[in-house]
């Protein structure tokens, strides 16, 4: 082979270096959701890119083989050119010029452009990148079985731990917020909706010493007054036994009954305006428990345990909270149990939610083991402590307020130094 025809050659290999280099870096930084779009707009190309990536390994390995076949095959061109010029030191001119010609126009730039580019670049390299998939699928799955069957040998598998959608999604976002890209409130927002699967309806629910329950067998006119003296729209009632709920009291039902009575408390018979109570198993998603109030049309549900013991109550309103964050109206009394300190502590009651305080303080207390912070607290310290006593878990500390019998009642949290990592 000729000189020109060797450096035609080289030229016409770098290029093909430089576009799988590129190829490889949009490939792998292209936004999928990003691509669905233009898909849906009738953008073809975008349509290829996203059938090339749903065999990601395989095209991952095709753009390795094709690089390496290339940039071998231009080395191997280049030194013989230059043994053929100037003898064996040929070797080291051949090895100096292709390692720039290589790092900087088959790697560095075609790979940074791809990065500054990667949509851009994807919809423009899938059509020949497609041809060579195809091509290459034979050599590319022969060398995928080798490599699988060496790992095997050394007792290693070839499967990563992937990431599913939602923790994609999750960890987007999250980093999004860190580097400024979300505001909190957005971050916790969308956090709140990915967090619905994860959470059942006992992880928001009004447990049941905290709930407003009437006796059903009050008169009629004490029941109201306590109806009307209420914050809440919708009241359980119980007959005998707080577990004996026969019905729930809406207060447009209850106007409505005292208008027909001519506002004669004593007129209006509860029983025949209650509402069936709707009971719902503790293991319920909240993505789930969320469409079954759609699909009800309901806004209140009791939650029971797999005895069927009352747990707690579920609103509507619960849910969108795990959304939106807290929503208060003009009923609202505006105590939910944090107050912020001046040097970034928190007093919490003990019947705060870990979520949260999480959100609230933008912290990162773990919850798969306990709900509220005095469950943690107790969880983690294996008794009840006592007033006073101080804990160190998961980065923070814990100080013991108050404490009714065997509830601790009221803490103060705040970020531990980071050498403290032990029990006080």
């Amino acid at each position: 082979m000729t000189i020109g025809l060797s450096v035609l050659a080289i030229l016409l290999l770098l290029i093909l270096s430089a576009f799988f280099s590129s190829s490889e870096t949009a490939m792998t930084a292209v936004s999928r959701a990003r691509m669905h779009a233009l898909q849906a707009a009738g953008d073809r190309p975008a349509g290829a890119v996203l059938r090339l990536l749903e065999r990601k390994d395989r095209l991952i390995g095709t753009v390795l083989v094709g690089n390496n076949v290339v940039n071998i095959l231009a080395s191997s061109l280049t030194t013989a050119m230059f043994i053929a010029l100037v003898g064996e030191q040929g070797v080291v001119y051949a090895t100096a010029v292709m390692t720039v010609l290589v790092v900087l126009f088959a790697e560095v730039l075609p790979k940074t452009y791809a990065i500054a580019k990667p949509e851009a670049t994807a919809r423009l390299t899938v059509g020949p990148l497609r041809v060579v998939v195809f091509l290459l699928t034979p050599v590319v799955t022969a060398v995928t079985m080798i490599t699988r069957g060496v790992l095997k040998l050394f007792g290693m598998s070839a499967q990563g731990d992937l990431l599913t959608p939602h923790e994609e999604i999750r960890g987007a976002v999250d980093l999004a917020h860190r580097e400024g890209g979300f505001q909190k409130m957005d971050a916790d927002m969308l956090g709140g909706v990915l967090d619905l699967d994860d959470l059942t309806v006992v992880d928001v629910m009004i447990h049941r010493k905290n709930m407003n329950m009437l006796d059903a067998n009050q008169p009629s006119s004490v029941i109201i007054d306590a109806a009307l003296d209420s914050p809440h729209t919708r009241l359980p009632l119980y007959r005998d036994d707080a577990e004996n709920i026969v019905g729930v009291l809406h207060a447009k039902d209850l106007l409505r009954a005292l208008r027909r009575a001519g506002g004669c408390a004593d007129d209006v018979d509860i029983d025949a305006i209650l509402r069936e109570p709707w009971f719902v198993p503790e293991t319920t998603s909240l993505s789930e428990q969320l469409n079954n109030f759609r699909e009800k049309r309901e806004h209140f549900a009791l939650v029971v345990d797999e005895y069927g013991a009352l747990m707690g109550l579920l609103t509507l309103e619960d849910i969108l909270e795990e959304i939106v964050g807290q929503i208060d109206d003009e009923h609202d009394i505006k105590a939910h149990g944090m107050r912020p300190q001046p040097d970034g502590s928190v007093r919490a009651e003990g019947t705060v939610t870990i979520r949260d305080l999480n959100r609230a303080m933008d912290w990162r207390l773990p919850d798969e083991e306990a709900v509220t912070v005095a469950g943690l607290v107790i969880h983690e310290a294996q008794t009840i402590p006592e007033p006073g006593q101080v804990f160190s878990f998961h980065g923070y500390r814990f100080e013991v307020l108050r404490r009714q019998r065997n509830q601790i009642t009221a803490l103060h949290i705040w970020r531990a130094p980071p050498q403290d990592d032990g029990t006080g």
